[in-house]
């Protein structure tokens, strides 16, 4: 059994019970036809993104079903004999997740044959002691600033007393 969208667009003056009731069809024939429906999402109302058949607006309905290529045939058929149907087409879906399975697999694969990412080496003695002269080490958060960054804000305050001049 192959897994298959089906979307198709009604007339939106269509009623609803109409409409509700060629859904309903639609399931009958796949479960008639030995398939199972997993899923019906009924969208609404939908503009269109051009004109068909004089109707600038649609009614969507998705139909997500498992079933044989020869019940495909048949509510492709059934579409087509619908005088309410716009436009329909059929998705094969099963296709996609095992082109996905498949990639996943083969990714699986390569991580596993990549060796483990290397350990730190533990740190050297040298380092730590530089570190612990300073009470942290240089870098990080609350590090001494270098001497270039303490030159930064004698500029910002010469900056801020000529602005304070030039407004008095």
């Amino acid at each position: 059994m192959r897994v298959y969208e089906e979307l198709f667009i009604i007339k939106p003056d269509a009623p609803d019970e109409e409409v509700e009731s060629f859904i309903d069809q639609i399931k009958q024939v796949i479960t008639s036809g030995k398939g199972t429906v997993d899923k019906v999402d009924n969208w609404g109302v939908r503009k269109l993104a051009y004109r068909l058949s004089k109707y600038n607006e649609g009614r969507y309905v998705l139909v997500v079903f498992s079933s044989t290529p020869e019940l495909v045939h048949e509510v492709e058929r059934r579409m087509r004999v619908a005088d309410q149907v716009i436009k329909f087409i059929t998705v094969r879906i099963d296709e996609k997740t095992k082109k996905i399975e498949k990639r996943k697999k083969a990714r699986d694969k390569r991580a596993a044959k990549r060796p483990a990412p290397p350990v730190a080496p533990p740190a050297l003695p040298g380092v730590a002691m530089a570190a612990e002269s300073h009470g942290v080490a240089p870098g990080l958060p609350g590090a001494p600033a270098p001497e270039a960054a303490k030159a930064e804000p004698a500029k910002a305050e010469a900056v801020k007393e000529a602005e304070k001049v030039e407004t008095e």
